[in-house]
């Protein structure tokens, strides 16, 4: 796997892409063919294959573990794609929820939901701070199919309230994840990020994993992969 494009910091724009071989994509495209790709967000679990990949010794989830060390978890996956059908835009937003097996009191955990038929909720945001998430792109991402938007370093402030938003990412700048198929964005999931209709609706189709290396207080534990 080639990683050298950009360098991960964790006082900055907190950002790494790297790019699976062509074997590699295919395996994964294989994986993932039996999926159904016609919904804005498939949340994914017990998908035969996957974990392997996602693994800290993984192809894909070493990356994650380049940064997190060995003991990290890939512990959300999520299934994305824009087609003419589905061109969504999202706008600035932060992650602030993780998926779990069961809910359980635990203080500081709160706003419980149910996404995709998967229980989320809230957690200390210095918890996510301490995550990363990884986009494996299956498709090309040039700037007219609605490549992934972040404000570099806007990780740092915390959880932004939702009304500072727009000066906070007037002030952070943005930058446009742009990829080729194979391609693979790292960032950090406390990061401000958005996405805009494609200009030209084709397949985007992105592999959307987040990942941990903490284990849950109170007996709350990760709803995994």
């Amino acid at each position: 796997m080639e990683q050298d494009r950009l360098t991960y910091s964790a006082d900055g724009a907190r950002l790494l892409r790297a790019a699976l071989s062509r074997d590699q994509l295919n395996e994964l495209e294989a994986i993932l063919s039996p999926l159904p790709y016609d919904r804005a967000g498939l949340r994914l679990k017990g998908v035969d294959g996957l974990v392997p990949l996602l693994a800290p010794t993984g192809q894909i989830g070493s990356l994650a573990a380049s940064v997190l060390g060995e003991n990290c978890q890939p512990v959300r996956a999520i299934l994305f794609d824009k087609t003419a059908e589905t061109n969504w835009v999202v706008g600035w937003h932060q992650d602030r929820t993780i998926a779990v097996k069961e809910r359980v009191a635990v203080e500081g955990f709160d706003t419980w939901s149910v996404k995709g038929g998967l229980l989320h909720v809230e957690p200390p945001p210095d918890l996510i701070s301490r995550m990363v998430t990884l986009r494996v792109h299956l498709d090309p991402v040039p700037a007219s199919n609605a490549p992934l938007l972040i404000a570099p370093g806007s990780h740092l402030l915390g959880r932004v309230p939702q009304a500072a938003i727009p000066d906070v990412v007037q002030r952070s700048g943005t930058l446009a994840c742009l990829a080729e198929a194979g391609d693979i964005w790292l960032y950090a999931s406390l990061i401000l990020h958005a996405s805009e209709a494609a200009q030209t609706p084709l397949h985007r189709r992105v592999l959307h994993v987040d990942f941990s290396a903490d284990l849950l207080p109170g007996g709350l534990e990760w709803l995994g992969i």
